[in-house]
């Protein structure tokens, strides 16, 4: 694989499906999150900060990105399997982060599954750490 042929780009509507099918292959759905649904609801607010990474016409990556004005956060970064461990993640992460410092954010969240240690050790390259807080949600 040629990463020079990658494309980094703003995801648009017709990569919905393709998008989907990235994140059921990289075990990113979950029962409580419709995925359609949260692709419906980020394009309503900085849809610029969704990214996709495409290589002939194949998504193999995602992210999606946002800031709220204090600091920003990290969600469905994907890589297809089959691309993974090529630099892929870095390289869309880096292009998510460029788009968030961009709009003047200084510090990214993201939140992991303590479970999921080869996740945690690719954000560690990237130079995140563990913040010592615990994530919190709450269903409104």
């Amino acid at each position: 694989m040629e990463i020079t042929k990658l494309k980094v780009r703003p995801y648009q509507l017709d990569d919905e499906q393709q998008v989907i099918e990235l994140w059921h292959r990289c075990n990113l759905v979950v029962p409580w999150n419709d995925p359609k649904r949260d692709i419906e609801l980020k394009l309503q607010f900085q849809p610029h900060l969704f990214l996709i990474a495409e290589m002939d016409s194949l998504i193999i990556a995602s992210v999606m990105a946002g800031y709220e004005g204090h600091r920003g956060w990290i969600n469905y970064l994907a890589v297809s399997p089959d691309y993974q461990r090529k630099g892929i993640g870095q390289l869309i992460m880096e292009a998510a982060e460029a788009e968030l410092k961009k709009l003047g954010c200084v510090k990214v969240n993201l939140q992991v599954r303590y479970s999921n240690k080869s996740v945690i050790a690719f954000y560690e390259k990237m130079g995140f750490s563990d913040s010592n807080v615990i994530g919190m949600g709450k269903w409104l």
